[in-house]
């Protein structure tokens, strides 16, 4: 018989250990000061904590004892990770948490601002994805183009089309080189998710990332978990294809590279953001190089040390996201919520795990702040006693 605190969810301890990975329970236990055994109950559900236990997690693993009493915040579809084969469980797993927690902070302020609706077109067409082509890749990156009103030059921010198509768009650092980006298909809303690593990161490299897990929700939105464990390899190279349709397109970008060389792809980067190692790879793609040439400019490229940094790569800003940043942002200052109340009613994580997730500045929510009155969604949540009223407009595109 199950005994301790009631409503005690064990899948969210598993979760927040992976959150400050924290490898195993004895890890944990040893924290907490608790036997193993203890901890191991939890987790399988046999036993919950007691009032005292459950503080001690909460304190100990920096979050509300409220957040154990909440289910996941999880998804039907896979999570597609372009970690590498080396990367540490104790990473991947880390990611995956954050994934879900970005999830949870975008449900929970879609009850008080309209999200931008989700913009992103069955391409697919009763494919699957182990039926798609290479052609048929490039016709559905062109057609997103289209679709979009994108035209056929470069893309300067692909970030900020993310999120006027509807995606939810968080940018943290992942503590490891050997993790990118992470794609994800929310439960319920049915939005994209992605999350992006800021490790080493350069624009023409958060350019790449973004389209990459822009082809993912595109092409592979229909992908089962067991599908995306065993044709990995394949759906990742599919992503970046996409990506390189999708940034560097046939119809335009070829006819501007007018010498095969790095000197001249630096030139080319100039204009159209895309690393010289991605240009190389696309002029293969498409044969207006033959494969020897590609295997010499890639020994040049590392023989020049641009596998660490290229030429320009420092030059450029790196695109943050800002749609929940804004959300947030806009709650408060409107004086629909405070922040001491988003943080003792809805949210149930460390204030600095939200800061990181909606790219917040540090300490962001013990500063005060002017306020101001904005537009917020109509069914939101009613304003505090002492917040003016104020007309009611959708969350502002960007």
């Amino acid at each position: 018989m199950r005994v301790g605190t009631p409503g005690f969810m064990p899948e969210r301890l598993a979760e927040l250990r992976a959150a400050r990975r924290i490898l195993s329970m004895k890890e944990l236990a040893r924290i907490i000061g608790v036997s193993p055994s203890a901890v191991s109950r939890w987790e399988n559900g046999t036993h919950a904590p007691d009032a005292d236990a459950l503080t001690a997690l909460s304190r100990e693993l920096r979050v509300r004892r409220e957040y154990f009493l909440r289910p996941v915040h999880g998804s039907d579809h896979p999570m597609f990770s372009r970690s590498l084969s080396s990367a540490l469980k104790r990473d991947t797993s880390y990611q995956d948490t954050q994934m879900q927690w970005l999830q949870e902070i975008s449900s929970i302020l879609q009850h008080y601002v309209d999200f931008p609706a989700v913009d992103i077109p069955d391409m697919m067409k009763g494919l699957t994805y182990r039926q798609l082509r290479d052609e048929d890749i490039e016709g559905i990156a062109q057609d997103l183009r289209g679709h979009w009103r994108l035209g056929q030059g470069p893309i300067t921010d692909v970030v900020a089309i993310l999120e006027r198509i509807g995606c939810v768009v968080g940018s943290i650092e992942m503590g490891t080189s050997k993790l990118d980006g992470l794609c994800s298909w929310s439960r319920g809303d049915e939005r994209p998710h992605i999350l992006l690593a800021t490790d080493k990161m350069s624009l023409p490299r958060r350019q790449m990332d973004a389209a990459h897990e822009l082809g993912h929700a595109i092409l592979h939105k229909g992908v089962s978990h067991e599908e995306l464990k065993s044709d990995l390899k394949e759906i990742e190279r599919q992503a970046f294809r996409f990506a390189s349709a999708f940034l560097l397109p046939e119809t335009t970008y070829v006819h501007e590279v007018q010498h095969y060389s790095l000197a001249g792809l630096v030139s080319v980067k100039e204009r159209w953001r895309v690393s010289v190692k991605a240009q190389i790879r696309r002029l293969l793609d498409l044969d207006v190089i033959p494969e020897h040439h590609g295997t010499q400019l890639y020994k040049s490229y590392s023989a020049n040390g641009w596998n660490k940094v290229e030429p320009l790569d420092r030059d450029w800003p790196v695109p943050e996201p800002s749609m929940l940043r804004n959300a947030i942002s806009l709650i408060v200052e409107s004086g629909t919520r405070t922040k001491e109340d988003l943080l003792s009613v809805e949210f149930t994580m460390h204030p600095s795990d939200i800061e990181n997730l909606a790219g917040l500045p540090n300490g962001w929510f013990t500063r005060e702040g002017s306020i101001v009155q904005l537009s917020l969604k109509s069914d939101s949540a009613k304003p505090l006693a002492t917040a003016p009223a104020g007309e009611v407009v959708p969350f502002t595109r960007r």
